[in-house]
């Protein structure tokens, strides 16, 4: 087991095919990610956003730092403590670096009247976050101080809670199981250390609703929800999904929170259905978590060979010599204007090497092309796990891989 999980080990394989680097003038902490990495970034995100958006979120942008005021009022400058970074401006403004995303969204929400009718509202973001780590627990894309959180917020009334939860344990397990991630996982509801109640904001009636309803949830869902005393968020009760790592050690990723208490600790308020003013819910989500941690867990769990949606290059075209550029460069350009991503490999090394080279980085698909493809107008193609070869005309390889990126095949 520990030979197979330092083959899959994401530190390993994020420098072998040129994922992500770190820098010691840059920082520990701090992950660089390469164009290849950067892709697989990009793609996760477009595709989060979409299946989001078809629950009705909406797009939203917020500023990296804000007044240390945000944080007193939310709980979190408390909360934090010295994990914040401070920044002082030269007009003696003090600011901090966002540690959640959470108090900008409020104010958004706050920016104008909100009726009943209007809800629920929601959010999302994947924007950076930052927390002075200790740095003997900074470790790969595990634990980094700049922290990329895919993240969600909706403002709703508390009937509309149990089914806005439910959507988003929805989204979260169809797209774990797409990714074939959803059998090697369990799920956590962490709710309050009753000892400790300073430890928290808000009222302990909301607390007790809270506990009570993403219980009915993990029932209701069937999520085999175990409770953990001690680990609910600084404002309310969540449900934590699990995962393992190479090692076996878990890893938590998703998570939905329920909140009472920071839509009241910033006056947020709607118009309810008898003319009064109602506080509203908020409900935390992230799905992916943190595009560190997670692409820690995706490297890992595809030990780098990558779903062919998800592969930063999906096809590679090697011509059998030089002979042959011409019409590589052909299907190269033929690929890029269907949105395949691809690499031409004509380095003047033997076709053997180059086809090992496209191998240890995962390709999924291997182009060969030689005088025999010339003439017929069509590709030799090597299928990455798969031993034998096929022949296809370049237009029905192309329909053929569109098709199964689209599908997310």
């Amino acid at each position: 087991m520990v030979e197979e999980a330092e083959k899959r080990d994401h530190r390993k394989l994020g420098k072998e095919l040129d994922l992500f680097c770190f820098s010691d003038l840059v920082g520990p902490g701090l992950p660089l990610f390469t164009p290849k990495g950067t892709i697989i970034k990009d793609e996760l995100q477009k595709h989060i956003e979409k299946v989001c958006r078809s629950y009705g979120f909406q797009k939203v942008s917020t500023p990296h730092l804000a007044k240390i005021d945000l944080y007193e009022k939310s709980g979190h400058a408390q909360k934090f403590g010295d994990e914040l970074f401070q920044v002082a401006s030269h007009y003696k403004q003090n600011y901090v670096m966002k540690p959640v995303q959470c108090p900008h969204q409020t104010q958004i929400f706050a920016s104008r009247p909100r009726s009943y009718k209007d809800l629920p509202i929601r959010y999302m973001e994947s924007e950076k976050q930052y927390r002075d780590e200790k740095p003997g627990e900074i470790g790969g894309l595990q634990r980094v101080i700049a922290i990329t959180v895919e993240d969600g917020h909706s403002f709703c009334t508390v009937d509309q809670v149990k089914q806005e939860v439910k959507n988003m344990v929805e989204i979260i397990k169809n797209f774990y199981t797409s990714l074939g991630m959803w059998e090697n996982h369990s799920v956590s509801l962490s709710v309050r250390d009753y000892a400790h109640p300073e430890k928290y904001i808000g009222e302990s009636s909301d607390w007790d609703l809270c506990e009570n309803m993403l219980q009915e949830i993990s029932d209701e869902m069937d999520l085999k929800a175990v409770k953990h005393e001690g680990e609910a968020a600084l404002y309310g009760p969540k449900l934590d999904f699990m995962f393992r790592d190479s090692l076996g050690k878990e890893i938590q990723i998703p998570t939905v929170q329920l909140d009472f208490a920071t839509p009241k600790r910033f006056d947020l308020e709607y118009t309810n259905n008898e003319g009064g003013k109602s506080s509203p819910v908020m409900v935390h989500r992230a799905i992916l978590g943190s595009y560190e941690r997670f692409m820690m867990l995706l490297i890992e769990h595809f030990a780098g060979a990558f779903p062919l949606w998800l592969s930063p290059v999906q096809v590679a075209v090697l011509p059998i010599s030089e002979k042959f550029i011409d019409y590589a460069n052909e299907v190269k350009n033929a690929l890029l204007e269907n949105d395949i991503r691809v690499e031409l490999s004509d380095r003047a090394e033997s076709l053997g090497k180059r086809i090992s080279e496209a191998e240890k980085m995962k390709t999924p698909y291997i182009l060969v092309v030689g005088e025999k493809e010339v003439a017929d107008k069509t590709v030799a193609i090597r299928t990455r796990g798969i031993r034998e070869q096929q022949t296809l005309p370049i237009q029905n390889f192309i329909e053929k891989i569109s098709k199964k990126i689209k599908d997310k095949a």
